[in-house]
């Protein structure tokens, strides 16, 4: 592959389709000659976002929002064939000078070389290792919803749902001078996790009532009515879990009302409304990625797999096993030279 260094060069690429729901496949492509102002990545990982993933590879995100819901440089259209993923870590071969064989992130789906804009990436910070970097899309979803919540200092927090979005947002929120975190999950496992990362744990049924700020990350509608249960008085309740096509039901009959809660969507989609006129997506990302020089997340990525592999990891992720399973990386060969 000596030739991908070529911008001249047309490039063979292999990438992950979901070619219907419930099956994926590795499909082969050739990249064209490189455009002026692009840059050829070699991926060196990729992460797995396991809840929007998930309902990409089942097949259930709702038509209403299809064009929603298109990760940047997509391939197809839902429910499939379709090219999906936005967590790519890798290093570019080709391209302006200045970006010429730096480590770097983008949102691009699962692919072992790929050509995007300059733009599209950000070198990785110092101190930032590249199998690290797979966490920069959670964290930065994570910090979306601080940024949505607008804490304080001495805040109490709960974050119901310890996957790998709600410990992100348990060790932000554990940065708040004076706060105190606690994770709410029915799997007792994720207890010694949460510690690692400045957090108390509790099981659904011992969790401590009286936060000022819930955040909601299982996908579960249980895991709302628990969320709801353990908010404040005139507290908020940020809804990060994304449901797609399947219906709801959210207990606003009980105390509701006469506790005066909030509940609000956080998406990242958008910029927080609140710093929206300070911080373009391009700036909330750079800060997530700098945000990874804490060597404590590493314990989130508790998976890897090589990337011949993947159809069999997102077939085994968005079915109802591997509950012991965090942030799953993606490993890509590198070629011979």
């Amino acid at each position: 592959m000596a030739f991908a260094s070529d911008p001249s060069a047309s490039v063979p690429a292999s990438a992950c389709w979901v070619v219907a729901p419930g099956q994926a496949e590795l499909r082969e492509e050739t990249l064209p000659p490189l455009p002026d102002g692009w840059v050829r990545v070699r991926t060196l990982h990729s992460g797995v976002s396991r809840g929007t993933e998930g309902l990409v590879f089942r097949g259930e995100v709702p038509a209403s929002e299809a064009e929603r819901m298109r990760a940047p440089f997509q391939a197809g259209e839902f429910p499939g064939p379709v090219k999906y993923g936005y967590v790519a870590v890798g290093v570019v071969e080709a391209g302006p000078a200045g970006l010429l064989g730096q480590q770097v992130f983008c949102l691009h789906p699962h692919q072992t070389f790929f050509q995007v804009p300059a733009e599209a990436v950000l070198p990785l910070p110092a101190g930032v290792p590249v199998a690290r970097a797979v966490l920069a899309a959670q964290l930065e979803t994570a910090l979306n919803a601080l940024w949505d919540a607008a804490p304080n200092p001495g805040d109490r927090f709960a974050v119901v749902g310890g996957g790998t979005l709600g410990l992100l947002v348990a060790w932000l929120a554990g940065r708040l001078p004076e706060s105190t975190v606690q994770v709410v999950d029915t799997n007792p496992a994720r207890a010694e996790m949460a510690q690692a990362l400045g957090a108390r744990f509790a099981l659904p049924e011992q969790a401590e009532p009286g936060a000022q700020l819930v955040f909601h990350t299982s996908a579960q509608a249980a895991g709302l009515a628990t969320a709801l249960r353990l908010a404040a008085f005139e507290a908020t309740v940020i809804e990060l879990s994304w449901y797609g096509n399947r219906a709801v039901n959210v207990p606003l009959g009980e105390a509701f009302h006469s506790q005066r809660l909030t509940l609000k969507s956080s998406q990242v989609g958008h910029v927080a409304a609140r710093q929206r006129a300070r911080w373009s997506h391009r700036q909330r990302l750079a800060l997530a990625l700098s945000m990874l020089v804490d060597p404590v997340l590493d314990r989130l990525i508790t998976h890897s797999a090589p990337f011949h592999e993947l159809p069999q990891v997102l077939e085994r992720l968005a079915g109802s096993g591997a509950p012991d399973v965090l942030c799953h990386r993606i490993d890509y060969p590198t070629p011979l030279r």
